[in-house]
């Protein structure tokens, strides 16, 4: 029957052929999923790896992404999640009920703590912050309604590497499922399940993509039963991902490797450098003697990520540290980090961290860095030439 050209071009049979392959995988994007006939529409089942049913649960490439992600965390099973963010969510919200209480390390990611005690509270959900430094303090906070445990390795912004150790022993001695971020080890320098954790997330907005130009969150897993229950509440969340960041996460993924080793050369460098200047108090850097945790990195970890944070004498005003970051032309002011670009961000320590954690000996300015790609003499020659701001002062 003759069709006008919009409906063939619409209906066109030509498909690719089957057979064809490149280093860069192909793309499917798609939000209605077309099925051969209706005995396929009853009879898919999401949790097949081929049981395609609606581009919002899944498509090809998203389930390819998964695999990666999970190879790379040493899990079997993953769901990407539109930002790391989310990923907490979905964990807080598939495994927490009124009446539970979630565990979070006293330096724990801001909006992860926002989380909980902004949202999570209105469902007669309790959190309570723990010394990730001290298992024996977490053992005594855990109770009969403990339900899970964040931990996060090192803590945000301040770098304290934890004793993981120690607080997966813990945790699994009384039977509480235990969730890491570990977005700083990206699966490169830290892999969650080798220590026993249950659940390892990531914010794959920074290593795995790698261009400070994609949004999203991966959660990982071994368990099944886990991984089948984390599904259904991000399913009826609605949460989704783009094909077209699942495309950009596809191509940064094989150079993952290459780019953390040299972001972590670059931010060792400088970290010693800074750690020499009369103006720096304390650099906090998992990976140099001294550092809170310092130990337990070494215990842990293989490799440390391009990032670190430094207190500037207390001396300083604010004002003058604040001249400082704007004085940098190399390093750009802004949030997020594992980009090709170095950023650098200040930061209130008594409102990230509290009263507690300047009574530790966090105290004075503290100023994060964040190691892009250039190149390590340009970075330290930027770094040089802000520091003169102090001296004219």
């Amino acid at each position: 029957m003759p069709q006008e050209p919009i409906t063939e071009l619409i209906h066109h049979a030509y498909l690719p052929p089957s057979g064809f392959e490149s280093p860069a995988p192909g793309v499917h994007k798609a939000s209605t999923v077309i099925f051969p006939d209706t005995a396929a529409l009853r009879t898919r089942d999401w949790r097949r790896r081929d049981g395609y049913t609606y581009g919002l649960h899944t498509t090809p490439t998203r389930y390819l992404v998964e695999e990666r992600i999970a190879t790379l965390e040493g899990g079997r099973f993953c769901l990407l999640t539109p930002s790391g963010l989310a990923a907490v969510a979905v964990v807080d919200l598939a495994l927490l009920a009124p009446g539970d209480e979630v565990l979070l390390p006293v330096n724990v990611y801001g909006p992860s703590r926002e989380l909980a005690r902004q949202e999570l509270a209105r469902w007669g959900i309790r959190h309570r912050l723990y010394d990730p430094m001290d298992a024996a303090a977490l053992a005594a906070m855990i109770g009969p309604q403990t339900r899970l445990i964040w931990l996060e390795a090192p803590g945000s912004v301040t770098m304290e590497f934890p004793d993981l150790h120690g607080l997966v022993r813990v945790a699994r001695e009384h039977g509480v499922t235990t969730a890491l971020d570990n977005t700083w080890g990206a699966g490169v320098a830290l892999r969650g399940f080798d220590l026993g954790i249950d659940i390892v997330m990531q914010a794959l907005t920074k290593y795995p993509s790698g261009g400070g130009d994609v949004l999203m969150g991966s959660i990982c897993t071994r368990d099944q039963a886990l991984y089948e229950r984390i599904k259904g509440t991000d399913m009826r969340l609605g949460y989704g991902v783009a094909g077209n960041d699942l495309e950009l996460v596809l191509r940064s993924l094989p150079t993952l490797a290459v780019r953390y080793a040299a972001q972590d050369q670059t931010g060792r460098t400088l970290a010693q450098w800074l750690a020499t200047q009369p103006q720096v108090a304390r650099v906090l850097h998992p990976a140099l003697p001294g550092s809170p945790g310092h130990e337990h990195w070494q215990e842990t970890c293989s490799a440390a990520a391009g990032l670190f944070s430094v207190l500037f004498d207390g001396r300083l005003s604010q004002a003058q540290v604040h001249a400082f970051v704007d004085a940098l032309k190399l390093f750009r002011i802004g949030y997020s980090w594992a980009g090709p670009m170095s950023l650098v961000v200040p930061y209130d320590l008594s409102v990230v961290r509290g009263p507690a954690q300047v009574q530790n000996g966090l105290q004075g300015h503290l100023v994060r860095f964040s190691m892009g790609l250039e190149a390590v003499a340009d970075l330290q020659a930027d770094l040089q030439q802000a520091l003169q701001v102090f001296k004219a002062a």
